[in-house]
């Protein structure tokens, strides 16, 4: 994360957000929301995230070929027809088949008849000359320009269009076409991001960074795409075995595989999957035997916790879920992590139970689910070439659940062969992304309204009330009580412990601790418990995060390594140096950013000689993504940590040259620039010269951290009103951030403004009544103030989030003491 401007003198320190966020990686390319990529303070891994969640055991690198074995490389899709017409027949026409292809007159499904759109003041025409599909639009310097449309993006519900621009970028036009039937208000041209009047230098607009294929959509909508960035020229040498995803793209390279078919049956060798790096064969003797009575679907044989039961789940959460890659060199079949980083359930990308809300695709979801614990695949219910489901409606439920049970009006409580009875009404709802693309959630949970009517709709959704809009949480609520007397918890039980995370509530850190100790939860879950622990760190919760990192769950030991980051130097070294080894590149990369700067110093020279390798192979994962700000702020921020202050500078200022809108950059820029020799002067100028970059229509919290940043500036430059201006436009832009208005009202009562300043603190406990740190300045400035009962008050508050806290009951005595003292 963007280290926030403070007192403190040294400089940014090492960022624990320094990858991209996560690629869109579906059949269908889209562009992150405003408020996710440039509205926050922290840049989200993507995490990324969705993702692979799903690597059990301890992950072993798969055994290097035998030297009698050639290493495999790509053969082509053609290759496999002749042995495989059935599944080249399936495939063909699929979405996979179609993910990608150059614009012609089979391809192109738009009106490029002269038909025009208007958005944010332009009106964009599209029309064809020579043969050839051409856009007249806005390009990157706002003027109007005719642009070739190069390849086609997708095919259905929607159709983007990849227009190639200099350096070897392609970019994803922001005006799709509604590839539905005119019926459903389809066959009609549309803007992807229609409320936020997208002009040209916004990193969303069709021109900007965040509209760039080789980064964005490409490696899962192409076989063997490498995108090749050249950090040096800033240009991208980007290339693909085959436009689509073939064969080869889940397989893996299938040299030797055709080798072996060449191969006479006798003389086949029957030890070596056939020569294929991927086999996908986990499912091969595998049953399922459906549901009785009382009794589940039951698989046969169980499931073992391998790596290899995990394979084809593995190969498609490269694609279908929200990750950040930080490699090309990915190896059909080794860990995901190696060159990936996925998604955890946060705020903003999840709902706190887990349920889909930014564009998380799929398997971060499925991860979730009690289909996935017990070994269920997405071809159980997908026939993998085609990618259609293997029955229509509830029937490819009822492969496994008894039809007479569960596709019955007695178990759905709506009328039979309604769109209300289908199972996925219920149990996997849809989320409408792109404007026109509804994607189901695949947690496959119970509907959960009660925790609805806890919280509120708007902070948790349920399947009922997403129907039933008009009707209150409590009515589904309700009415599901009238169905049954059982309670229904559902198989994700984090629900209530995420809320309170978030919500600060006491007493929810020992519940976070059991969660993330929990075998029986998926690694998602407990690597998501343990990042809310990070920012609560005590003796008992690093006891936790110890034993994280002996996890077999590799997104588990990277969660509690990222965690464990927040020690001091001291700790860090002591506890993070066993994992510069671990055999995932993604925990022992994150050492190494952990380590690298004071923490390093302590290393043992054989601590070192692992060091040194792990923190080469962190580098090379920021400059694989060099085309990006947050991996230029990363390496920014690494040589600020090791001490090279002058070449961080640069990679800050090339960090804003890519997106002049990146707000982290400016303020990590700033601290940097504080701590040398051009002191707060200079760093104003530097914030001061984001918040003009700040586009007109953005949100209101885009600047917050700008506005924050330059309040304590001016603080420490003594100009107290302008900063006490500073820091309330921070606290109105973000209300719901309680640091800022914490500061603002400890800034107001410093400044003599004890009754404002008060009040600010007291309108942030109404927002967030357990923030410690307003809690706090409440009770200290009360007890100041004479007002001792209510100070009392403020501290057993305080003593009730943390019983054992010496600090308050120390204040609670002094102010006890105030009392009993003569007046």
């Amino acid at each position: 994360m963007a280290k926030k401007s403070g007192g403190k003198s040294k400089p940014a320190a090492i960022s624990h957000a320094d990858q991209p966020p996560a690629q869109n990686s579906s059949t269908k390319p889209a562009g992150y929301s405003r408020g996710l990529l440039i509205g926050t303070f922290l840049v989200l891994l993507a995490v990324v995230a969705g993702g692979w969640y799903l690597f059990r055991g301890n992950p072993k690198p798969i055994p290097a070929a035998s030297p009698s074995i050639a290493p495999a490389h790509y053969v082509g899709g053609k290759s496999c027809v002749g042995c495989h017409a059935e599944q080249t027949k399936a495939w063909t026409g699929s979405d996979h088949d179609l993910a990608m292809q150059v614009a012609d007159s089979k391809s192109v499904l738009g009106n490029f008849d002269n038909a025009s759109f208007s958005y944010a003041g332009v009106t964009s025409r599209f029309f064809k000359r020579d043969g050839k599909y051409f856009v007249r639009t806005d390009g990157p310097d706002g003027a109007l320009a005719d642009f070739e449309i190069k390849y086609t993006f997708g095919v259905r519900p929607l159709q983007q269009y990849l227009i190639e621009m200099p350096g070897g970028r392609l970019q994803a036009f922001g005006i799709a076409w509604d590839a539905r039937e005119r019926t459903r208000g389809g066959q009609r041209w549309y803007h992807l991001y229609p409320k936020d009047a997208l002009k040209a230098g916004d990193a969303m607009h069709w021109t900007g960074v965040n509209q760039n294929w080789n980064f964005m959509c490409s490696e899962c909508h192409s076989t063997a795409l490498e995108k090749k960035y050249d950090a040096k020229q800033e240009v991208f040498h980007t290339t693909w075995k085959e436009l689509n995803v073939s064969c080869e793209a889940c397989h893996g390279p299938a040299s030797n595989h055709l080798t072996w078919a060449q191969h006479a049956p006798a003389e086949r060798d029957a030890t070596r999957d056939k020569g294929l790096m991927n086999p996908l064969n986990e499912r091969r003797s595998v049953n399922w035997i459906p549901s009785s009575g009382e009794t589940a679907p039951q698989r046969r044989p169980e499931l073992s916790a391998t790596p290899q039961a995990f394979r084809e789940q593995d190969t498609c959460s490269r694609c279908h879920g929200r990750a950040s890659r930080i490699s090309d060199d990915y190896v059909h079949g080794q860990p995901p992590l190696d060159t990936h980083i996925p998604a955890l359930i946060v705020e903003g990308l999840y709902w706190n139970d887990g349920q889909q809300r930014d564009e998380v695709f799929t398997t971060g979801s499925f991860a979730q689910s009690k289909m996935h614990a017990k070994g269920v695949t997405c071809s159980n219910c997908h026939e993998p070439h085609s990618l259609k489901l293997r029955a229509p409606g509830n029937a490819v439920c009822t492969q496994c659940h008894a039809a007479e049970k569960f596709d019955a009006s007695a178990h759905t409580h709506h009328a039979a062969a309604t769109p209300a009875a289908a199972c996925t009404a219920c149990h996997m709802p849809t989320t409408t992304y792109m404007g026109v693309d509804p994607r189901h959630d695949h947690s496959m949970r119970i509907p959960r309204p009660d925790v609805s009517e806890k919280f509120g709709i708007a902070a948790q959704p349920n399947a009922c009330n997403g129907c039933h809009d008009k009707k209150t949480a409590a009515w589904a609520a309700a009415a599901i009580r009238e169905w049954t007397d059982k309670t229904l918890p559902g198989f994700q039980p984090f629900a209530m412990t995420f809320h309170r995370a978030a919500l600060g509530e006491p007493g929810v850190t020992p519940d976070l601790q059991a969660l993330a100790s929990d075998n029986a939860q998926a690694g998602i879950v407990r690597a998501s418990a343990i990042e809310r622990l990070a920012l609560r760190l005590n003796p008992s919760v690093v006891d936790t995060m110890l034993r994280g990192l002996n996890d077999g769950d590799a997104q588990v030991r990277l969660a509690s390594v990222n965690a464990l980051a927040n020690l001091p130097p001291e700790e860090r070294r002591r506890y993070l140096a066993r994992m510069l080894g671990d055999p995932v590149r993604a925990v022992r990369t994150a050492a190494a950013r952990a380590l690298a700067g004071p923490a390093e110093n302590g290393l043992t020279v054989v601590e070192r000689s692992v060091f040194e390798p792990a923190l080469k192979e962190y580098v090379a994962t920021l400059e694989y993504n060099a085309d990006r700000p947050e991996s230029q702020m990363g390496l920014g921020n690494l040589l600020a940590a090791r001490g090279d202050y002058a070449q961080a500078e640069k990679h800050f200022r090339q960090a804003l040259k890519i997106d002049r809108g990146f707000i982290e950059g400016y303020v990590n820029l700033a601290d940097l620039i504080r701590a040398r020799a051009g002191g707060e002067a200079a760093a104003e100028q530097v914030l001061r010269d984001g918040l003009r970059q700040l586009p007109k229509n953005a949100p209101m919290a885009t600047g917050a951290p700008l506005h924050y940043a330059l309040g304590l500036n001016l603080v420490r430059q003594k100009r107290t009103a302008e900063a006490i201006k500073a820091l309330a436009e921070a606290a109105r832009s973000e209300p719901n951030n309680p640091r800022y208005a914490y500061v603002y009202g400890i800034a107001l009562h410093s400044s003599g403004d004890v009754r404002r300043g008060l009040a600010v603190l007291e309108g942030a406990l109404t927002r967030r009544s357990n923030d410690v740190d307003v809690l706090m300045a409440l009770a200290q400035f009360s007890a100041q103030a004479g007002r001792q009962d209510e100070a009392l008050r403020y501290v057993g508050r305080l003593q009730k989030i943390d019983p054992q806290n010496p600090q308050y009951r120390q204040l609670a005595t002094q102010i006890i003491g105030r009392q009993a003292a003569p007046q």
